[in-house]
């Protein structure tokens, strides 16, 4: 396949490569790799995408289709190549023999972006440690500038090779992320279990980078979340109120954007954040129903979904800019949906009364008056549900509260 080029003043410029195995749609991939590209900060001159039944083992593409990647970058001055995949820490090496031009690779390319996204430390932790992960087998010798042991005055001794003292710092550096990212989970696990206390629903907004998912949050709750029209403008998850039609008051939890093939690890760096779904009362699977890859981008995200456990839950399709849509009769139907549009508000009250359906009603406010000799009773409404006011009058203790229906139910006697 011939290069395609495009032209751009800017100081970084990259070609693009992939190869073909029949495995996924390639040229989406591709484009979507620009898009990211993009989102980093780079000019894309060309593309490559080269039909192959397996990549190859020491340059993924083969020689013959490096010299031509090497000549294109030589006669082009071009300054960064991007492969659609992971390399090996090998093939990456044999790529900058071969090309004397800086590689990175799809996974590095989205590490970058995240760590200009990351606003708060759980996210700052969470992309260092995918990068320190992603570069400890990556780091490679280059001789002797790299060795403390090559004799001279200051370097006798037993001493220990820079790589090693590297991978060690390295090594140690991950084990006090994971420690501190432990420390995290424990903290938002007790702030689940304070929620499912206080009787708060929560409502994950979960789907493809670039949905919409932060002009839906700012359209329904004012929540000031960053809205940009970048991959990844949102990695930070951000939790407002929101209030239902019938007045019952949930929590609203923005998560960070998805991607087809997104790296493993990134998954699990980020498994913390992307647990805000699976523990969520109910989700909302966010999809630009313009872009012609709606379907499979819903598809991505349920994929997740079920990876995470979710697949019982109430899952609502918001397929979001609707008005920027050629064909709505063609959009994917999966379950629950609705057609909305976050920018302009067309279809919220429809999702408000769709998400409120969709809740299991578990509790619901109500007032007791319990007898004195019935205290326990009163105690055990304190200790599982959420007073809202509470005061003896003369005929016993009447409380206002949020409690669970099951307990209203065997208690009906005592309700106002």
């Amino acid at each position: 396949m011939e290069l395609t080029e495009t032209y751009n003043d800017a100081p970084e410029v990259a070609v693009l490569v992939g190869i073909d195995m029949g495995t996924y749609d390639a040229e989406v991939s591709l484009d979507e790799l620009e898009e990211l590209a993009r989102t980093a900060g780079a000019v894309v001159s060309a593309r490559v995408l080269q039909k192959r039944d397996k990549p190859d083992t020491a340059t993924y593409i083969g020689s013959g289709r490096i010299q031509e990647v090497r000549e294109y970058c030589e006669n082009n001055d071009i300054d960064l190549l991007i492969f659609d995949c992971e390399l090996s820490p090998s093939q990456q090496r044999n790529i900058e023999n071969e090309t004397d031009v800086r590689v990175i690779d799809r996974t590095m390319l989205i590490l970058d972006i995240f760590a200009t996204r990351a606003r708060s430390g759980e996210g700052k932790i969470q992309v260092e440690l995918a990068q320190l992960k992603y570069t400890l087998p990556r780091l490679g010798g280059k001789g002797k500038e790299l060795s403390r042991l090559g004799g001279g005055i200051g370097t006798r001794g037993p001493g220990e090779t820079k790589l090693e003292s590297d991978r060690r710092h390295i090594r140690r550096r991950i084990q006090s992320l994971e420690e501190d990212l432990a420390e995290i989970a424990k903290r938002r696990e007790q702030l689940r279990h304070r929620r499912e206390k206080d009787g708060v629903e929560t409502i994950a907004i979960i789907g493809y980078t670039n949905a919409g998912k932060s002009t839906l949050m700012n359209a329904l709750t004012q929540a000031g979340v960053l809205a940009e029209n970048k991959l990844f403008a949102t990695l930070d998850p951000t939790s407002r109120a929101l209030t239902l039609p019938d007045g019952r008051e949930v929590m609203l939890i923005d998560t960070v954007g998805l991607i087809r093939r997104l790296p493993h690890h990134l998954v699990e760096a980020f498994k913390s954040t992307l647990e805000e779904a699976a523990n969520a009362t109910a989700i909302l699977n966010v999809c630009d129903a313009s872009d012609p890859h709606c379907g499979e981008h819903l598809q991505v995200t349920f994929d997740l979904l079920r990876s995470l456990g979710c697949q019982d839950k109430p899952i609502i399709s918001v397929m979001n800019k609707c008005d920027k849509a050629d064909n709505l009769y063609a959009l994917p139907n999966i379950g629950k949906f609705c057609m909305i549009s976050a920018l302009t508000g067309e279809g919220l009250p429809q999702l408000l009364a769709t998400i409120q359906i969709s809740l299991p009603p578990t509790r619901k406010k109500v007032e007791f008056l319990f007898p004195y000799n019935k205290g326990g009773l009163a105690a055990k409404v304190r200790e599982d549900g959420v007073i809202l006011a509470e005061e003896y009058r003369p005929d016993g203790i009447y409380i206002k509260a949020v409690s669970d229906i099951i307990f209203i139910e065997k208690n009906k006697e005592f309700l106002i």
